[in-house]
């Protein structure tokens, strides 16, 4: 494309240069002619007159002091009375000389009657026209000159964007959804640039939902399986025992049922086509739940978990974000933290607090500005529990904190019940 664009320019710069120097160097030749021819006229005149002056005093005519006057001349006077001609000059430019060249002539006649002739070689007016021409020929090579060097300067500032713009597009097609950001100063290359960009911020979008998703999915999905391998085994230490097995067959079948919640939860907040929408939840039977779910995987490590504070209490939430919530800060208290776990919750009047507390030596300074941030984690674990909590709390207009670093204490914030106040639903 750029040698073409290069092609193309020079070829009309050379029929535009050939279209004008052409009718151009034509045209000086006939003027520089014209002003030779007329200066011999001119030459001419002067010469008739002082041929007259010179024939009214002396009788005669002083050719030596025309050939200083008039050098590179042949003159010719042919005086009025029909004596013979006086000449003067080079005799070489008489167009009766053998030698004679190609010359220019001028004639007059004065007062007298007396006719002049002049001639001179137009070796120098060919030299004033060569001239002339060259310097045509000179500012059309520049002009040519300046073409291409503009065309080619023109033809790498087009290409170059559609090179770069390839180049971009080649990324994302490989996966590489980092916008650009060049423009090039081009408004037809700009907008295509700007769709690539956001073509890449979309596509980046996607991407991360996806890598979010399936993190996010690994992380919630661990611990219902943790759970739910945690009742097999029983069933399987007491397969003597059909009561014991019913009862762990049955909480393994509620784990399997709360698996396949958390997963189609998880797919509506990728996908977002499902919006949480929140309901009055009391907390007691979800809190029982979660207690009945972590005991025994605390009991093993010879730890406890309690369940204190204001009962029969009611918040605005989704039952199943506020389960996963509080699973991940029981999770993290039971890896990081040490002793009994509590979960305590406060009535404040217009919200619910629960607060989740363990014994252990809490977190450090340094991370308890970014513990909830993806990735950042006091252990090897993760990080991406408390930022998925924290995520999903907000999505339905709680808030989770932490509240205090030693020992860690989280602490979820929900909305009262639907009457503007946390109703108690038993004896307090």
């Amino acid at each position: 494309m750029r040698r073409r664009m290069v092609f193309s320019t020079l070829l009309v710069t050379v029929i535009a240069v050939m279209l004008l120097g052409l009718p151009l160097g034509a045209l000086t030749y006939q003027l520089i002619h014209e002003e030779a021819a007329r200066q011999l006229q001119g030459e001419a005149e002067l010469i008739g007159a002082e041929s007259d002056a010179m024939l009214g005093s002396e009788g005669t005519i002083d050719t030596t002091k025309l050939d200083q006057e008039y050098p590179q001349r042949y003159i010719r006077v042919n005086p009025s009375d029909g004596s013979e001609p006086v000449t003067a000059g080079d005799p070489a430019l008489s167009p009766e000389s053998p030698e004679s060249t190609e010359t220019l002539h001028g004639s007059t006649s004065t007062e007298l009657d007396t006719r002049v002739e002049v001639w001179a070689s137009s070796s120098h007016y060919r030299t004033s026209v060569v001239r002339a021409w060259l310097g045509i020929a000179s500012l059309s090579l520049l002009a040519i000159g300046v073409a291409v060097g503009l065309s080619m300067f023109q033809a790498r500032r087009l290409t170059l964007p559609l090179m770069d713009l390839a180049a971009t597009a080649e990324r994302l097609g490989s996966g590489v959804a980092t916008p650009w950001g060049h423009r090039y100063g081009i408004p037809e290359a700009d907008r295509v640039a700007e769709v690539l960009d956001r073509s890449a911020e979309r596509i980046a979008g996607l991407i991360a939902t996806e890598r979010h998703f399936a993190t996010d999915a690994s992380h919630q999905l661990r611990t219902p399986l943790t759970a739910l391998t945690m009742r097999l085994e029983e069933i399987i230490a007491v397969a003597d025992d059909p009561q014991v097995v019913r009862e762990e067959g049955e909480a393994a079948l509620s784990q399997t049922e709360r698996l396949v919640e958390t997963v189609e939860n998880l797919l509506g907040r990728a996908r977002k086509s499902q919006n949480a929408e929140v309901e009055p939840v009391e907390l007691d039977p979800l809190l029982n739940s979660l207690q009945a779910e972590w005991e025994p995987v605390l009991q093993q490590e010879r730890r406890r978990l309690l369940v204190t504070g204001d009962p029969g209490l009611t918040a605005m939430t989704v039952p199943a974000d506020l389960a996963q919530i509080l699973a991940t800060l029981v999770e993290n208290a039971y890896k990081h933290g040490a002793g009994t776990v509590t979960i305590h919750r406060v009535d404040t009047g217009h919200s619910v607090r629960i607060e989740v507390s363990d014994e252990g030596e809490g977190v450090p300074e340094h991370l308890s500005g970014r513990i909830f941030d993806r990735e950042v984690s006091g252990d090897e674990g993760t990080g991406l529990g408390l930022a998925l909590a924290r995520h999903i709390a907000e999505s339905e207009g709680a808030r989770i904190e932490l509240v205090q670093n030693r020992p860690a204490t989280f602490a979820i914030f929900l909305p009262a019940g639907a009457d503007g106040l946390s109703k108690r639903t038993g004896p307090a």
